[in-house]
């Protein structure tokens, strides 16, 4: 199998083991056999499983990144509106079967004292979604530190379903939000 074939399986193969058990958890041979690749393309691919995680985290972090801007995006123009809608966006990965909470969030708790590359790339993910809010939030001239409460928000909003296994949490940050939007249009 050409590494162009292999790649995206050994990527999505390790991210749903990943997502389900764990990093830790997950050997070589469990993706190996997910994914239906040799150990020898794998390990051409990504010398390493360090390296195999940095991989599926850094296109998981593409993927939300698009995700979240497209569902604000199609939802209104209005900022306030797109502020809500990545409650929205939250409240339908949670109710995917088989969610188990945020990638970076749970790798980081695993791996993030002994791995740079996994908190590096957990950082630039968690300041994305900041930086997303705070786009939306300057446009509504709103205070600099709502953009930080937004993110709390919808941080401990995917902790919360993560442990509880419900999407009820991104119902409430959303509505939390909706009051926090409110206090700053006054």
């Amino acid at each position: 199998m050409d590494a162009e074939t292999a790649e995206p399986r050994v990527l999505e193969a390790a991210r749903s083991l990943f997502a389900e058990r764990g990093v830790q958890a997950v050997g070589m041979d469990a993706v190996r056999t997910a994914a239906g690749v040799s150990l020898k393309r794998i390990y051409q691919l990504y010398p390493s499983k360090d390296a195999l995680v940095e991989a599926v985290l850094r296109q998981r972090d593409a993927e939300v990144r698009e995700a979240v801007a497209a569902h604000g995006a199609a939802r209104s123009d209005d900022p306030r509106e797109r502020v809500l809608a990545v409650f929205d966006y939250l409240a339908e990965w949670f109710a995917e079967p088989g969610f188990r909470g945020c990638l970076f969030i749970n790798t980081h708790g695993e791996l993030g004292g002994i791995s740079a590359g996994v908190t590096d790339i957990a950082r630039a993910h968690k300041a994305a979604l900041r930086e997303y809010f705070a786009r939306l939030t300057d446009e509504l001239d709103a205070p600099a530190l709502l953009a930080d409460q937004l993110t709390l928000l919808a941080n401990g909003a995917m902790s919360t379903a993560g442990i509880n296994g419900s999407p009820l949490p991104a119902a409430h940050a959303k509505e939390a939000a909706r009051v926090l939007l409110g206090a700053a249009g006054r």
